[in-house]
């Protein structure tokens, strides 16, 4: 039942991706919303799930929220280290680095995955719990095929880089149901991971998106798409009893 409810989940984030791809015209627009729906999902869903899975301390800190820190300075440093190179080799500073897209893309497939990995687990609990988790799942894996293709074409991929990513992404909750016929991630690992993905996420909203979805067209309309990106969330996740 789960690795069929994943089917779900794949033709959604393809839906997603392909939504992205179609509105190139309102880029901005796209931008705007890409970075609502990666604030809601980093601030409403990752993070409360990391810090109730993850629950030990580590010098007062949850490991969680070390994990999420973690994430955003290895982000920033990473994409440091790349423009430095770039502008090493006669290449402007303020370019995008393929590399980065390619890194974030990679990341929320990994992200995918664990969400089929929750699936499958929420399914050995019982049925009523796996209802509520492929709800969650699938509703929100629209927001992950949208931030895949998006995040790979902003830091300027080819669209069939792009495109390699989304699908990579829609087969991944796929892979990770299925993989629970044969183990069980532990849960500590488990709210680890999401820990620190959601600071990767979130510096990718906050330092890269937002900011490029402003620089030319500072329009209402484009805050507007982000505060319903992050509205979009909140109903998923209140939806699905968090």
């Amino acid at each position: 039942m789960a690795v069929v409810v994943a089917l779900g989940a794949f033709l959604m984030t393809l839906f997603g991706g392909w939504v992205a791809g179609r509105v190139t015209d309102r880029r901005h627009l796209v931008l705007g919303l890409a970075g609502g729906l990666m604030l809601g999902v980093v601030g409403l869903d990752l993070l409360p799930e990391a810090l109730e899975a993850a629950g030990s301390e580590v010098f007062g800190v949850p490991e969680a929220l070390l994990l999420f820190v973690g994430g955003f300075l290895l982000a920033h440093v990473v994409e440091r280290l790349l423009a430095v190179r770039r502008a090493g080799h006669g290449v402007g500073s303020d370019e995008r680095v393929p590399q980065v897209g390619l890194t974030a893309a990679a990341a929320m497939v990994g992200h995918s995955l664990m969400d089929g990995i929750a699936l499958g687990a929420a399914f050995q609990v019982g049925g009523g719990m796996g209802a509520t988790v492929a709800l969650a799942v699938i509703t929100h894996d629209f927001a992950d095929g949208f931030n895949t293709f998006t995040i790979t074409s902003l830091y300027g991929n080819a669209r069939r880089k792009a495109v390699a990513m989304l699908v990579a992404d829609a087969v991944a909750p796929v892979v990770g149901a299925a993989s629970t016929l044969l183990f069980t991630l532990p849960e500590e690992l488990l709210g680890g991971y999401l820990g620190f993905f959601g600071g990767v996420l979130l510096y990718l909203a906050a330092a890269e998106i937002l900011p490029e979805a402003h620089h030319e067209h500072p329009a209402r309309s484009t805050l507007l798409c982000t505060v319903a990106g992050v509205g979009f969330i909140w109903l998923v996740v209140g939806a699905s009893g968090g």
